[in-house]
C-alpha cells in the first residue's frame, strides 16, 4: 500500500488516532499544480489533514478545508471525502519563500500570513456544517489543532509535515490527528501529553522509516493500542467533461454566445487538478441548444 490512513483507539475508548503517509498524494498535487517548494509543503500539509478528517465521516460525506490569506500564497482549498480521496489547490502556486534560519524548514507560516480557515462538512443535511477560526500561526498544524478545540470542543492535537528533496520533489509527507474522547480521565490525558512531548517532527519519524502504526504506537504508548485496518489515500479528482460543461452553461445564454460568435477554442481548467477541456465553437453551441431546449441557459 502506498498512501494510508490507519485509525487507532486505546483500549479504554478514551482517545482516537489517525495517523497517514501521504507521499505520493502530494507530489501528485505537486505535479498537478507545478508548486514551488514552500506552496507543496502548505499544500501537502493541508492535504495531508483533509485526507484523515475525511477518514472520520462516513457514506457520500464531504469535507472542505478552506484558508483565506494575506500571504503570498492568497489562499489554499482541499475537498476530501470518506473514502480516501482529496484534491486541492493554491490560489498562488508559485510563491518563492526560502527556509527559515532558525530550523531550516520551509518557512509556511510567512507564506499562508493572517486569514482564516474555515471548515465545512456536507454530510447530506439540508445545511452544511460550517466552522471559522482566524488561523494562529499559519503554520496549518496548529491552525488545525485550535479548529477542533473551538469549533467542535474537541481537545485535539494536530502534527503535520511534508519534506522537499534537492530537485523539489517529495521526500516524505504525512500526519497525525489525536483527540481525546468526552470522559477522558486526567491520568490519560498526562499520559497523552507525555508521549507528545517525544514526537518533535512528523518529517523527521516518517525520515527515521517509521510507519503510520508506528507513529500511533508513540502516541497511545502504555494506553493498550488498538488498530483498525488502513484506509488508503490518493490525490483524486472527479472532474469531467459533463461536470465542465455544466459550469460552462451556468454562464449563461448571453455568456456562452459571446463564446461562439468569437469562433474559437476555449479552454477551461479545473482548479482541484489543473486539467484542461477544450471545446469548439460547435460543441459549445450544442451545449447552448441542449441548455434552451431545457431552459437552464
Amino acid at each position: 500500500m502506498n498512501d494510508y490512513i490507519v485509525r487507532a483507539t486505546s483500549a479504554n475508548g478514551e482517545v482516537r488516532v489517525f495517523a497517514a503517509t501521504t507521499k505520493t498524494l502530494v507530489e501528485d498535487a505537486r505535479q498537478a499544480h507545478n508548486t514551488s517548494p514552500v506552496v507543496t509543503a502548505a499544500l501537502g500539509r493541508l492535504l495531508t489533514a483533509g485526507a484523515m478528517m475525511g477518514a472520520m465521516m462516513k457514506g457520500e460525506d464531504v469535507l472542505t478545508l478552506q484558508i483565506k490569506c494575506d500571504g503570498p500564497i492568497e489562499g489554499l482549498t482541499v475537498t476530501a471525502d470518506a473514502n480516501g480521496n482529496v484534491k486541492g489547490f493554491a490560489l498562488e502556486p508559485q510563491v518563492l519563500i526560502g527556509a527559515r534560519k532558525s530550523d531550516h524548514k520551509l518557512d509556511v507560516g510567512c507564506a499562508v500570513g493572517h486569514g482564516m480557515l474555515q471548515v465545512i462538512k456536507d454530510l447530506g443535511l439540508k445545511d452544511p456544517y460550517v466552522g471559522n477560526v482566524e488561523l494562529t500561526t499559519g503554520e496549518i498544524a496548529e491552525d488545525l489543532t485550535y479548529y477542533f478545540a473551538s469549533s467542535e470542543q474537541v481537545p485535539s492535537s494536530v502534527g503535520l509535515g511534508v519534506l522537499m528533496t534537492k530537485d523539489n520533489t517529495v521526500d516524505v509527507a504525512g500526519g497525525f490527528i489525536i483527540q481525546l474522547m468526552p470522559g477522558a480521565t486526567e491520568e490519560t490525558i498526562s499520559k497523552i501529553e507525555e508521549n507528545l512531548k517525544k514526537i518533535t517532527s512528523v518529517t523527521d519519524l516518517l525520515k527515521e522509516g517509521m510507519t503510520p502504526e508506528n507513529i500511533a504506537e508513540m502516541l497511545l504508548d502504555g494506553l493498550d493500542l488498538l488498530i483498525y485496518n488502513p484506509m488508503e489515500t490518493r490525490f483524486h479528482c472527479d472532474c469531467s467533461v459533463s461536470k465542465v460543461s455544466k459550469v460552462l452553461i451556468s454562464t449563461g445564454a448571453d455568456e456562452l454566445q459571446s463564446m461562439i460568435d468569437d469562433g474559437e477554442d476555449i479552454e477551461v481548467k479545473c482548479h482541484f487538478c489543473n486539467k484542461a477541456y477544450k471545446f469548439t465553437p460547435d460543441e459549445l453551441s450544442a451545449l447552448l441548444q441542449a441548455a434552451q431546449q431545457k431552459g437552464k441557459a
